[in-house]
């Protein structure tokens, strides 16, 4: 293992325990314990501004893990299908499958996609989404959208949206057009700001409890009404799959490329 990366780690290990003083864990020897802490502490740190020596340790980290994982480019136009973890795509912007603080996942080395993608840019996304919050006054609603930069993603930029929460694994009318309206104000903001591809998770489904099936008619059929100008590539990020086969079933019908309508 590279003395670096190391360095690194123990750097932003040592910072982030002296914030908790007594509270600080015991720091492993091992290195992948020390990169599992490393975002667990990250995942439960509230956003406060931090130093330059801990932004260039964690951002060398960072860039060591995602240039291990593994970029992957979109060079297709219109839609196209991808089964894989989102923040190796290099795209103008992922989406983010975002809770009404818009601040990221707090539980420690949580598996959603909202834990995965703060991990993988860095606390300074929590710090812009943070900042974001506090002008706004007032939690995000569900269906609308915000857009920050992507730090140490390969993506420019993370589109945040929140959706609708099933508890019932029923949804209502409402909460339909409630995730509509997550694709579309994605849409519309990648729009304004001229982005040329966008990549969607699977908005609402998994912790959120929206049922796959109809959570991927409502993203297709969203997305092919959608009149394009910018945008020339639309990602439907799949992890699962189970949410593959249904994507491919779902794209193989009356499928046609979003840039038709500009």
């Amino acid at each position: 293992m590279e003395t670096n990366r190391l360095k690194n780690l123990d750097i932003a290990l040592s910072y982030l325990c002296a914030e908790l003083g007594d509270r600080a864990p015991e720091l492993p020897t091992d290195f992948h314990a020390k990169q599992q802490l490393l975002r667990a502490l990250m995942n439960v740190r509230l956003p406060n501004p931090v130093s330059s020596r801990f932004l260039k340790a964690q951002d060398q980290e960072l860039a060591a893990q995602r240039d291990e994982k593994g970029v992957v480019e979109i060079e297709e136009k219109g839609i196209v299908l991808w089964q894989g973890d989102c923040t190796r795509l290099k795209v103008d912007a992922i989406v983010n499958a975002a809770n009404s603080k818009l601040l990221g996942c707090f539980v420690p080395l949580h598996k959603c996609i909202d834990n995965a993608i703060h991990s993988a840019a860095g606390l300074q996304l929590r710090e812009e989404c943070y900042q974001l919050m506090q002008r706004q006054g007032y939690d995000e609603e569900t269906g609308k959208a915000k857009i920050t930069k992507g730090y140490n993603l390969p993506a420019s930029h993370v589109i945040h949206t929140v959706g609708p929460i099933i508890s019932n694994g029923v949804p209502t009318q409402a909460q339909c057009k409630q995730l509509a309206s997550c694709y579309q104000s994605c849409l519309e903001l990648a729009e304004k700001e001229h982005l040329a591809s966008i990549a969607f998770c699977c908005i609402s489904t998994g912790e959120f409890g929206f049922p796959q099936q109809l959570a991927a008619q409502i993203a297709i059929q969203t997305v092919r009404e959608f009149s394009c100008k910018s945008l020339k590539t639309i990602v439907f990020n799949v992890f699962t799959d189970t949410d593959y086969a249904i994507y491919r079933e779902l794209l193989a019908t009356n499928c046609e490329d979003p840039t038709a309508h500009s």
